[in-house]
């Protein structure tokens, strides 16, 4: 029998748009975000500023929501089905999956709404192993060691596909 304390879970998972300088478009993506996740969405703030896009340091520049626990691999589940359930090798890295959905209506259930238009969705989900807020907690907080808290990207790869039904391919 596998030792449990090695089992891979979902962290948590960020959807994030990143939209840029207009209002009206910042709105739209909140909007998207409350319907796809049911939660309400934070705005981000630039942390440079870029003047070849128009952007200043503190600009709200996109929109954010932050998923855990059920609802969190529920919508890792839509979004892989919106990607066809498919991944690039190149997705993961460190203890963490990322990818994009090129367009909001590959959601299934999910209508085009010309007030809103066309846009993009950015997918990361953190994973951890059982006990390793062990070293994060504030009370009587230990050592972890870095074998524990590190997963491979192979056993990554594994966990997703076995669990979430993705396919990992090399593109």
């Amino acid at each position: 029998m596998a030792n449990p304390m090695q089992n891979i879970r979902l962290d948590k998972l960020v959807i994030n748009m990143g939209i840029g300088s207009s209002e009206d478009r910042l709105d739209n993506a909140r909007a998207l975000l409350k319907k796809l996740t049911g939660r309400d969405a934070a705005y981000t703030k630039a942390k440079k500023r870029f003047p070849e896009f128009g952007i200043r340091k503190g600009q709200v520049i996109g929109a954010v929501v932050t998923l855990r626990d059920s609802k969190a691999a529920e919508f890792l589940k839509n979004a892989l089905e919106a990607n066809n359930d498919t991944l690039s090798t190149n997705a993961f890295a460190g203890n963490s999956l990322n990818f994009g959905v090129k367009e909001y209506i590959y959601f299934s259930g999910v209508k085009y709404d010309p007030k809103i238009g066309m846009l993009g969705i950015n997918v990361n989900a953190s994973f951890s192993r059982a006990g390793v807020r062990v070293e994060t907690r504030k009370r009587k907080s230990g050592k972890v060691s870095t074998k524990h808290r590190r997963i491979s990207k192979e056993e990554l790869q594994a966990y997703v596909e076995k669990n979430f039904g993705a396919k990992v391919s090399n593109e």
